[in-house]
């Protein structure tokens, strides 16, 4: 068997000749192997030995298995035994691919053409032959659309009249009701089990790219998934709408009976992974390096519009991004939702569905399709729907807040809401009363789902782990983006607001690190926008300012002389807790909620590069009158004063393989004994000091705190409701400041995040694979596997 014949080939390094079948057909004869089994049976170390002592045999084995996909792509499978070769050969090639990939000599092998070999060493003519990886590709995903095998046969016949595999439309085997197909087919088990097995091995091809270090430059399109998502494959479009609906069509609870995932195995998820995996890995595309994929052609009668440029040549991102039918948003954007809603049923009510464990693939799909696709991000926003994706993101980023081996999924779900929170609807959408009760570790409140947002991100800030504090301008940009909209704040999000406040704005944590007073700045932004734009409904908020009038005041009189600067770092040392969490009255958490707990020790993460500052991260646009925005001209770049070193994220920005704690999260922890030896002086703290928009917040309480603190002389109150009554129909009309335009900070694609996605999106990938283990013990370079 297959065992045998490699320890033959390990045993001794003569080539055996490419003409011996005998010995060859040994390696996928047999019958009754599963991929765990081929790799029980061929061992790493014997892979590596083969691959140094006799690479001519290691060489003629890969060629013979492509030439085995090959014929069965030819033949369209229509025997057992046909079936049971292409699949060992599947299996054989994604066991042995990574040991090539992790060689740089054998790297470029798949992509050379092998001469005469296998062909008898006749005189065809070898100037057209295709290099194995092409082959290989081609065949692959024929199979993928092989009657009887991978999709169900339109012919009730005997194999006489078999379909041709040639001359059928594929189009018309699409796997799965959905986008641009309307027909479903009958679920087939052993089909899936088929299609799984050649995914599997699609993504091992695809996974040269965990084998090269990662580089700030983009450009360098993985070849495997640029030849496979091109014009060559003549399947590229029905496989593409195949993947995305497997996986938007699943419905893990089944069939509407509850618990009904412990009666019979569930063949269709392992399908649904690996289509998931698969799918993120063909949109890996850089789009701040091309003009847009995204454009707004009219409505044609097709799935895609065909009336718009060409796009790029990545076919599976091209027809991404002309999706255009209203239903089928609708359809992606509730089975995106339903997906990522399944971790949450599951805690109120327990074990009713099947758990599903790819939540962080559907992530970076939807990333993918607002990214790429303008108009379902309009689609997304125009309904209350977007907030059954907010509900989850939310869920995940509290749940995995304390977990560092989960700082990736805490990045992915905040740049999803960063990216929705520069559109003016998501803020909008957040006035929606929050009355859904997901168990969540958090406070019990009455209030909106932006009352949600705050207190979660509160409890990311003041009790997330220390390696969450780079997101800590993420967190607070998207606050200020939807601030301009938010109705009315409870009084337990207005408290949580005030809180932050007064955590940034003590002495020590303003004077310890050269971007702290960044976060006061955007907590003073969100403050200014709901006064100025909302100030009827928030008396709650406007009563915790008069509240916490002292904090202001601090901030107005900040000393800024070299003694107050020292006594203020002198206070640091004694409290080494980043961010206080008294004075926050938490209050009983909901019903049910488990604390966030950190990872297991020993967990397995692997690292990420770090992602760009907010700056670059974001542009910003102001939002005139009538609601449209304007890009604004960045200002020109000053030098950063007192020689400090520039903000993490910026062009000098070492690509560190240990790069999930950037510079700027040590020097926001660290104070001078930081790197570059950074110290605050007078100078610095007077340049940002005069900026403080203040004047807002003290032209409220100077005309407010007079009145409140009237009524209570006068009827003796210590209520604070009859204060709220007062507030509430109360007015600033005349009595403000002109109101300041909006400011919005939307995402702008760039490739330090195109970056950050392809090393967290393949760190996924490879942590998610563990039966069988493709890519573990092998060499990776795009990140370290690392345990907590």
């Amino acid at each position: 068997n297959g065992s045998s014949a490699f320890v033959t080939m390990f045993v001794s390094p003569q080539p055996v000749e490419a003409t011996d079948d005998a010995f060859w057909d040994q390696f996928w004869a047999d019958t009754a192997t599963s991929v765990q089994d081929v790799f029980a049976l061929v061992p790493a170390a014997e892979i590596r030995a083969v691959r140094e002592e006799s690479p001519s045999n290691l060489a003629t084995l890969c060629y013979k298995a492509v030439e085995k996909l090959v014929q069965g792509a030819e033949s369209g499978c229509h025997t057992e035994k046909e079936r049971q070769i292409v699949l060992n050969c599947c299996r054989l090639l994604t066991r042995i691919l990574p040991y090539i990939f992790e060689d740089p000599d054998w790297r470029g092998f798949f992509w050379s053409t092998v001469p005469g070999a296998g062909r008898g060493g006749g005189d065809e003519d070898d100037e057209n032959a295709r290099p194995l990886a092409e082959s290989l590709l081609l065949a692959v995903a024929d199979l993928l659309f092989c009657p009887d095998f991978t999709v169900q046969s339109h012919r009730r016949s005997t194999v006489d009249t078999a379909e041709d595999i040639h001359s059928i439309d594929s189009c018309e085997y699409i796997w799965e009701a959905g986008v641009g197909f309307a027909h479903s087919p009958q679920p087939n088990y052993i089909h899936d089990l088929n299609r799984t097995e050649l995914l599997k091995l699609l993504l091992t091809c695809f996974s040269e790219a965990m084998y090269l270090p990662p580089s700030s430059d983009s450009s360098n399109t993985n070849p495997w998934v640029q030849f496979f998502c091109s014009t060559e494959n003549r399947h590229a479009l029905p496989l593409f709408t195949s993947l995305l609906n497997v996986v938007c069509a699943y419905d893990p609870v089944g069939y509407g009976i509850p618990y009904n995932h412990l009666l019979f195995s569930d063949y269709r998820e392992p399908l649904v992974e690996e289509a998931a995996q698969v799918l993120i890995v063909t949109l890996d595309y850089d789009s701040s390096t091309s003009s847009s994929p995204t454009v707004d052609g009219t409505t044609t009668g097709t799935a895609m519009d065909d009336v718009d440029p060409p796009g790029p040549d990545n076919l599976f991102v091209n027809y991404l991004s002309r999706i255009h039918r209203e239903e089928d948003f609708q359809f992606i954007l509730k089975g995106v939702a339903r997906l990522l809603s399944n971790p949450l049923v599951q805690t109120y009510l327990p074990n009713s569905a099947k758990k599903i464990q790819f939540h962080q693939e559907l992530l970076v799909l939807f990333w993918k399709l607002c990214d790429f696709n303008k108009k379902f991000l309009f689609f997304v926003l125009k309904s209350s729907d977007v907030l059954d994706i907010l509900v989850p993101i939310l869920y995940f980023l509290n749940d995995a807040r304390a977990d560092q081996s989960r700082v990736g999924l805490m990045h992915i779900g905040v740049f999803i809401l960063l990216l929705l929170s520069g559109e003016r609807n998501f803020g909008v959408r957040l006035n929606k009363p929050y009355s859904v009760r997901v168990p969540m570790d958090i406070p019990v409140f009455t209030g909106t789902h932006a009352d949600l947002l705050i207190i979660v991100f509160h409890k990311i800030i003041t009790s997330g782990h220390q390696r969450l504090q780079p997101l800590f301008d993420c967190l607070l940009t998207i606050v200020v983006n939807v601030s301009p909209y938010l109705k009315s704040l409870s009084m337990v999000a207005a408290n949580k607001l005030l809180h932050l406040l007064e955590a940034f704005s003590t002495t020590w944590f303003l004077f310890s690190a050269v971007q702290n007073h960044h976060l006061v700045f955007f907590l003073l932004e969100v403050f200014n926008n709901i006064i100025q734009y909302q100030f009827d409904g928030n008396s709650n908020l406007v009563y915790a300012v008069i509240r916490k009038r002292n904090v202001f005041h601090q901030l107005a009189n900040l000393p800024t002389d070299s003694q107050a600067i020292q006594k203020g770092l002198q206070r640091k040392k004694k409290t080494p807790e980043p961010i206080s969490r008294t004075n926050s009255q938490d209050g009983v958490s909901m019903e049910g909620s488990r604390p966030a707990a950190p990872a297991e020790p020993g967990t397995l993460k692997t690292s990420l590069v770090a992602t760009p500052g907010i700056d670059k991260l974001t542009e910003k646009s102001q939002v005139s009158e009538d609601g449209t925005m304007r890009s604004l001209e960045p200002e020109p770049s000053q030098p950063p004063p007192e020689g400090n070193p520039p903000s993490a994220g910026s062009d000098g920005e070492p690509w560190s393989g240990e790069a999930s704690q950037p510079r700027r999260d040590r020097r926001r922890l660290s104070s001078t004994s930081s790197v570059g030896q950074w110290t605050p002086t007078p100078d610095w703290v007077m340049s940002w000091k005069s900026k403080l928009p203040l004047q807002t917040i003290m032209r409220l309480l100077q005309v407010l705190v007079p009145q409140v603190e009237k009524i209570c002389i006068d009827k003796g109150l210590t209520d604070e409701s009859e204060i709220l009554k007062f507030l509430q129909h109360g007015t600033l009309v005349g009595l403000l400041p002109v109101p300041h335009p909006i400011l919005i900070r939307k995402y702008q694609a760039n490739s330090g995040t195109a970056m950050w996605f392809r090393t967290y999106m393949w760190g996924v990938i490879y942590l998610r694979n563990v039966d069988p283990p493709i890519w573990y013990d092998t060499d990776v370079k795009l990140f370290e596997i690392q345990r907590v």
